[in-house]
């Protein structure tokens, strides 16, 4: 199952980056990741309410509430960049340089999540730095 959920968040990223393109034209990119924001936010709350997962709020412990806030702060920064570099250059060079956070994430994994990085990995991480310098040149 969470292959589905997998490629169904690769699909609908890649609708956000085109149709985020046409929709920042004319639009200052802090303003629509701002209405961007708003719009994942009342679909967030609704699923949680719609599940009744709500219930859950007063058992997430002290560490869990840093660390999603700390990623949420992350979140914002990069969809904040994202936003203005997709308004300044084309989303075909654009897309491909923010899908390098699978190559950094992979590294941050295994530096700080002491996952395991196998040959398999890093060959796959050159791949895509390789693809990524090849879509973007």
């Amino acid at each position: 199952m969470w292959l589905l959920f997998a490629i169904l968040s690769s699909v609908f990223a890649a609708l956000t980056s085109i149709l985020a393109k046409v929709g920042i034209d004319g639009v200052n990119s802090n303003l629509a990741t701002a209405i961007r924001t708003v719009v994942v936010l009342a679909m967030a709350w609704g699923m949680v309410f719609l599940t009744n997962a709500q219930t859950g709020l007063n058992q997430i412990s002290r560490k869990s509430w840093i660390f999603l806030i700390l990623s949420g702060l992350a979140t914002g920064a990069s969809w904040l960049c994202y936003y203005k570099a997709l308004q300044m250059g084309e989303a075909s060079k654009v897309v491909p340089i923010d899908k390098l956070s699978v190559v950094i994430t992979l590294v941050l994994a295994f530096l700080f999540l002491h996952e395991e990085f196998t040959a398999k990995s890093i060959v796959g991480c050159i791949f895509i730095g390789i693809g990524t310098l090849l879509m973007v040149l």
